[in-house]
C-alpha cells in the first residue's frame, strides 16, 4: 500500500513546537513489501489520514510481519501515550533504557516523555498493535487532557489518569478483551474510507481504555505522587539537554521547552545541579569540548566550538580557560602526553 504522510505540519502545545515521528524504517520495509501495514494517522505518522472527529488521536493501526525483518524502530518519543499490543510473535523493545522480549498478549504503556524502540535491532515477527492519544501533554508534571470523546464517567477517567501518571510500569498481560478490542481496531482501520468508521473508533478506543482500567485495578499497581513533580520534567529536560548542546539556547527556552515557568525552572535547576540554568549548559559544553578535543585529533579548535554550540571561537577558548585554567590546545597537548 502507499503510505500516505501528505499535508503534515508541526504542531504546538502550550507554545512549544513539536515534529511526530516520520517512522521511515517502516515505510521503507513497507515500499519492500517485507509486512503487512495499515493505518490511520494524523501529522507525520504514516497511514490513512485521520478526520476532524477523532482529534486526538495521532496513529492507530497494526503491522503484520509473518517473514524474518530488517528494520527496526530506533530511540524516539511519541507526541501522546501510547499503547503497544503485541498479538502473536515475538518483539524485542526497549523502554527507558530497560530492554524486553515482548511475547503474545503483552501490552506496554509509553508516556510521552519515555523514549522507547521496537527492535533489537530487528523487529522481529508478529502482529502488532498500537493507539497513540494526543493528551495536549509533554512533561509528567502537566495535566493530561483527555478528547471530548471519551466517555468514561469522570471518576474512571480520574482513577486511570492517576494510575498512568503515578507509575512507571512499562507491561502487563493483557487479558481476552484487550485482544479482541485490538482485534477490531485492526479490521476498523482496514474497512475505512475517508472517516467511514469514526464513530467505531471512538468507541473501540473507550472500550479499551475501560478495559485498561480494569486491569491497571486488578494488578493494584504501587502510585508515586513524585512522578509528576515539576522537577522531574526539569530533571528529563537536562538529560536531554546533553544531546542537544549545540542549539542556541536561552533560559526561556530551556525553561519552554521543559514545561516550566522560568522562576522555577530556574530553582529546580539549581536544587538539581546547584547551578544556574546557563552555568550548567556551559559546564555541559565544555565538558563535550574537552571529549572532542581528545577523541578529534584533526579537528580545529573552531569546529570543536561550533559544534559545543559556543558563538565564536574565542569566546570558547576564554570559558574553557576559566574553567579548566588552561586553553583548549593546551588541555589537548597536555592530555595526549599522558596517553
Amino acid at each position: 500500500m502507499k503510505l500516505n504522510i501528505q499535508n503534515i505540519t508541526p504542531f504546538e502545545i502550550d507554545g512549544i513546537e513539536y515534529h511526530a515521528d516520520t517512522c521511515l524504517p517502516l515505510i521503507d520495509a513497507v515500499s519492500r513489501n517485507k509486512l503487512k501495514f495499515n493505518a490511520l494517522a494524523r501529522y507525520t505518522y504514516p497511514g490513512k489520514r485521520l478526520t476532524d472527529d477523532t482529534v486526538g488521536i495521532n496513529s492507530i493501526g497494526y503491522w503484520d510481519a509473518n517473514e524474518p525483518q530488517d528494520w527496526g524502530l530506533d530511540w524516539h518519543r511519541n507526541e501522546g501515550i501510547e499503547i503497544h499490543f503485541l498479538e502473536s510473535g515475538i518483539m524485542p523493545y526497549s523502554q527507558e533504557g530497560k530492554e524486553m522480549t515482548l511475547l503474545p498478549n503483552n501490552l506496554t504503556i509509553t508516556r510521552p516523555w519515555e523514549a522507547h524502540k521496537v527492535g533489537n535491532p530487528n523487529i522481529g515477527m508478529g502482529r502488532f498493535y498500537w493507539v497513540i492519544l494526543d493528551l495536549d501533554v509533554r512533561r509528567p508534571h502537566q495535566n493530561w487532557t483527555w478528547p471530548d470523546w471519551i466517555v468514561l464517567a469522570p471518576k474512571d477517567l480520574e482513577k486511570l489518569t492517576t494510575i498512568l501518571r503515578q507509575n512507571e510500569r512499562i507491561s502487563w498481560k493483557a487479558d481476552k478483551r484487550i485482544l479482541d478490542c485490538f482485534q477490531r481496531i485492526g479490521k476498523a482501520v482496514d474497512s475505512d474510507n475517508k472517516g467511514s468508521n469514526t464513530s467505531k473508533i471512538r468507541l473501540l478506543v473507550n472500550n479499551l481504555l475501560l478495559f485498561l482500567l480494569d486491569l491497571l485495578l486488578i494488578d493494584e499497581v504501587t502510585l508515586d505522587e513524585k512522578l509528576m513533580d515539576r522537577s522531574r520534567s526539569v530533571n528529563l529536560f537536562l538529560k536531554e539537554l546533553e544531546n542537544n548542546l549545540s542549539e542556541n539556547w536561552t533560559v526561556e527556552e530551556m525553561a519552554k521547552s521543559s514545561g516550566v515557568g522560568l522562576t522555577r525552572f530556574t530553582f529546580h535547576c539549581r536544587q538539581l545541579t546547584n547551578l544556574t540554568p546557563m552555568k550548567y549548559l556551559m559546564l555541559k559544553r565544555i565538558e563535550m569540548a574537552k571529549k572532542i578535543l581528545i577523541e578529534n585529533l584533526d579537528m580545529s579548535v573552531y569546529d570543536v566550538a561550533y559544534l559545543c554550540g559556543f558563538s565564536t571561537s574565542q569566546y570558547f577558548a576564554t570559558m574553557f580557560k576559566k574553567q579548566e585554567k588552561c586553553t583548549p590546545k593546551a588541555y589537548r597537548k597536555k592530555a595526549l602526553s599522558l596517553i
